[in-house]
């Protein structure tokens, strides 16, 4: 997983290949297959009023954009083992929360960096309110976070192990 300080990123070897083999993707196949929807929308006549060139070149750019953001990651990674299963929260971890103590009334999520969000699991930055609350706590511990309107939030650590894709 992920842990961010400064502008270093610290990524597992097995996150490191995965956005490793997304950026080849993007800059390669990806490329071409955006170059030809261009061309062939682009011999479709005027431009001005042409859906599909204007949807391509718009998805063009933000691929461009997704190969600049890893390209800056990836640069800027130092791959390292996975957390320790020591029951300390970590980036790279799952984490489960209950609330206010409720234990009906829990999240589990992943505390890592965005860049590796999945649709598998909900994922919180080790900078965000909850991610910073949580890191570094114990299981049974109580962590407090801020919310948007200023108030605190109080949850308790119920479990924290490694994440395992």
């Amino acid at each position: 997983m992920t842990q961010t300080s400064e502008n270093v990123t610290w990524l597992t070897q097995e996150a490191y290949n995965q956005l490793k083999a997304e950026l080849e993707y993007l800059s390669g196949p990806a490329r071409t297959e955006i170059a030809t929807k261009i061309a062939a929308a682009r011999e479709e006549g005027d431009l001005r009023e042409n859906g599909g060139y204007h949807a391509a070149k718009e998805e063009q750019g933000k691929q461009e954009l997704r190969v600049r953001q890893l390209t800056q990651l990836l640069e800027h990674a130092k791959v390292g083992e996975a957390p320790p299963a020591d029951g300390v929260v970590a980036p790279g971890m799952v984490v489960t929360i209950a609330f206010d103590g409720d234990e009906d009334d829990t999240l589990t999520f992943l505390l890592a960096s965005r860049e590796y969000a999945s649709a598998d699991i909900e994922t919180y930055s080790p900078q965000s309110p909850l991610g910073s609350g949580v890191n570094g706590k114990k299981i049974g511990e109580d962590a407090q976070y801020e919310l948007p309107n200023g108030k605190l939030a109080s949850v308790k650590i119920l479990q924290a192990k490694p994440y395992q894709a």
